[in-house]
């Protein structure tokens, strides 16, 4: 009787441990995008803006800023290695520890052919960055064409 109740004991203890198990699917506090779509697929230089659509996830919920002047979404030309910075709006209350996700649509205004072709494939890199200094995955947009 002495070891079916020990028995019964570890068995249960085994439970509660397996129970209290940390959850794997929580967000990270270190946010992470992917880039959804950029379009159009062709741009005219110095004419045509191009819009990127960029899913993320912020597991505290500390990405984007109200003050203006302040830069978190970064998109860099890998091209020319130029980075544009724009800002995310605050997606969350001050002092919230709440995991979010969404979208968010940034529109960079019009580039150019970098060298002396009448047309040209570009790739961007995005990514951003938290009020807490986390910087995210860099998410590399599908290719453009860019023409005279």
């Amino acid at each position: 009787m002495k070891i079916t109740s020990i028995g019964l004991l570890f068995t249960t203890a085994c439970f509660l441990l397996a129970g209290c198990k940390k959850d794997d699917n929580t967000i990270s506090p270190v946010p992470e995008i992917e880039v959804v779509s950029v379009s159009p697929a062709t741009v005219t230089e110095f004419k045509d803006s191009i819009v990127f659509v960029i899913s993320y996830k912020d597991g505290d919920g500390d990405l984007g800023q109200n003050e203006s002047g302040i830069q978190n979404l970064f998109i860099t030309d890998t091209r020319n290695g130029v980075v544009f910075g724009s800002r995310i709006q605050q997606l969350a209350p001050d002092g919230s520890d709440i995991a979010i996700q969404g979208k968010v649509q940034v529109t960079l205004n019009s580039t150019t052919i970098t060298d002396q072709s009448s047309s040209q494939s570009v790739v961007y890199e995005v990514y951003v960055v938290d009020r807490a200094g986390n910087k995210s995955n860099v998410a590399i947009a599908p290719a453009i064409t860019v023409v005279r």
